[in-house]
């Protein structure tokens, strides 16, 4: 009978309504769900990674190196400061500027290294970039990062008409900057270790990695509890309104 009424003609409407609202509040649910275990994949590769011993680029070239990200790694080159590029919209202690990301070249190939942070003030085009150049070998020691090679911020990273390279880019794109070289570049780049010492820009970064499972699952538990009072609520509720409805009728 209470099923009847709910899709009778004066309910129907209410009724889809609630079913709705109940698959639509589950399908959010799941999506946190999924959100969770993306989350708990990204957290197992930073751990896994983390916890094994660094490799020298100089001595082995791994395969599968874009599947290492959060791998430590150490390489001795030289930089190619001609090609380098810088990273804009970048901070430090509320001071604005820019990361510099630098070729380095070593015995078997090359790979981009984002040497950190330099102050805007005074660094406006290439040229001022030198006055951070340094000579001969050096030996760099850090993590490996995946370029981000969706477009983001204001100004997409084209080339102007006229334009035959890109000097300031919104994020490290590896395959973008890489095509403005004349020479072959792994598919990452290195983020340097820091220092707490080094104050000279320019001056690594180092993210900071959330390795909780953030509230996720305490979201997920929300919208599986708001699909459960509509789709069972609803019939009480129904019911209670025709029970008020026979008494009125019958009164």
């Amino acid at each position: 009978m209470l099923l009847l009424k709910m899709f009778s003609r004066a309910w129907i409407l209410t009724t889809l309504l609630v079913l709705a609202g109940s698959a639509f509040c589950i399908r959010l649910g799941i999506w946190q769900l999924d959100r969770l275990a993306q989350r708990r994949i990204a957290n197992t590769q930073v751990i896994t990674m983390r916890a094994m011993p660094a490799f020298d680029l100089n001595l082995e070239q791994p395969k599968d190196i874009s599947k290492m990200e959060w791998h430590m790694v150490q390489v001795v080159g030289e930089y190619d400061f001609a090609n380098q590029v810088a990273l804009r919209n970048q901070y430090l202690n509320s001071e604005y500027g820019f990361h510099l990301v630098t070729p380095l070249r070593f015995d078997h190939g090359a790979i981009l290294v984002d040497r950190g942070f330099i102050p805007a003030a005074g660094n406006k085009s290439p040229a001022d970039w030198h006055q951070y150049d340094v000579a001969g070998a050096v030996k760099i020691t850090g993590q490996i990062r995946l370029g981000n090679d969706v477009e983001i911020g204001g100004n997409p990273d084209a080339l102007a008409p006229g334009q035959t390279r890109l000097e300031f880019w919104n994020s490290i794109r590896v395959e973008g900057i890489a095509a403005q070289l004349s020479y072959p570049v792994l598919p990452v780049f290195i983020q340097p270790n820091m220092d707490a010492l080094d104050v000279a820009p320019p001056i690594p970064y180092q993210p900071e990695v959330d390795l909780t499972e953030g509230s996720h699952f305490g979201y997920a538990l929300q919208w599986f509890t708001f699909a459960a009072i509509l789709f069972f609520g609803y019939p009480f509720y129904l019911r209670k309104q025709l029970r008020n409805q026979f008494v009125e009728n019958k009164e």
